[in-house]
Formats: C-alpha cells, structure tokens, sequence
C-alpha cells in the first residue's frame, strides 16, 4: 500500500531516501466501510489522503439535495481543498461508496515535509496543478457541455465510475436530473 503511493509519488519526481522514509513515518493507514464518513461539512480537513482501495464521493449540500462535486478512486487523492489549505471548516462532505483504505498525512506533517525536503514541493506543486485542471476542465464541461456530451466524456475518461458509482450520485455530478441521466443512457 505504501510502496503504490511511493512509487506514484516517484512518478511525479524522485524521492530521496531520506524523505521516503520519513514518510513511511507519518503516514497513517485509514479503513473505512462503505458509507462512513472521511469529512462532515463544518469540520476542518486536517489529512490529505492517498486512496489506495475504494471509492469516495465528495458533495456539497444546496438546499435539500446533495450535490456530487468530485469522485476518488485508487490511485487519487482526496481532500477538501479550500478546507485543508486553509484550515477552516469545510463546505463539503467526503464519504466512502465501498470499503475503502487510505492513507493519510496531517497538515502539519505536511508543513514540516515541505521545509525539511524540499524535493517535496515540487511533488505538492505538480499534483496541485494536475487537479487544478482537472477541476477547471469539470467547470468548464458542466458550463459548455451538453448533459449528453458530459455523459459521453464520462463514459471515456472514467468508465468504471458508471460500474461502481449509485446512478443518482452520477447524475449529480454531471449536473442533470436522474431522469435525464436515464434517458441519456437508454438513447445509447
């Protein structure tokens, strides 16, 4: 588990000795079952999180729907951005859809892995940067696309998601109704 978030994070740019095993130091291991909550909307996100199993699902509540702003999988990494950086309470809520494992650094461990090594802040920089884009490029799908388009990319960039995602979350994140969701589907 360790050695899979090791070796993504040599992918991004070479780890010193030193600083892989510091890491192995700090990080902690999370287990969560499906349908247990990572983060509530008004507490602070104190760890950034490595998904080494599973699956989460980031929202936000508006009015009395939950809106789906984000899903992670194996591989990703999973925070609420505006809440960690800044260490104030979250707008959003993370919650696990299957049984998931994590593993996690605390804030301030993280503060103190960016001064001691600082190979590091190239690491938080590239990874900070490709998901900011991803995140521009969600934006700008939901405010340009057509639903039918965005089910299209959906279906191209992360398949797996329609396999192991609740139709109803898909919907949200693609900004359409459920039923326009099952209508896009069964024109396919």
């Amino acid at each position: 588990m360790i050695d899979s978030l090791l070796t993504m994070l040599n992918n991004v740019t070479p780890l010193t000795n030193g600083l892989e095993t510091h890491l192995k130091s700090v990080l902690q291991l999370k287990e969560l079952s499906k349908k247990s909550v990572l983060l509530s909307r008004g507490h602070v996100c104190e760890y950034i999180y490595f998904v080494a199993k599973g699956m989460l699902r980031c929202y936000y509540e508006k009015y009395d729907s939950q809106i789906t702003s984000w899903f992670m999988k194996e591989g990703d990494i999973i925070i609420s951005v505006k809440s960690f950086y800044t260490q104030k309470p979250s707008e959003e809520s993370i919650v696990a859809l299957e049984d998931t494992t994590l593993l996690g650094i605390h804030f301030n461990d993280l503060q103190d892995i960016y001064a001691r090594f600082s190979e590091f802040n190239i690491v938080g920089r590239l990874l900070t940067t490709k998901y900011y884009i991803q995140s521009e490029e969600r934006l700008y799908s939901l405010r340009k696309e057509r639903a039918k388009d965005r089910y299209i990319s959906l279906l191209e960039t992360q398949p797996e998601i329609l396999n192991r995602v609740p139709l109803k979350h898909v919907a949200s994140y693609l900004g359409i109704s459920l039923e326009t969701l099952s209508r896009i589907r069964s024109e396919r």
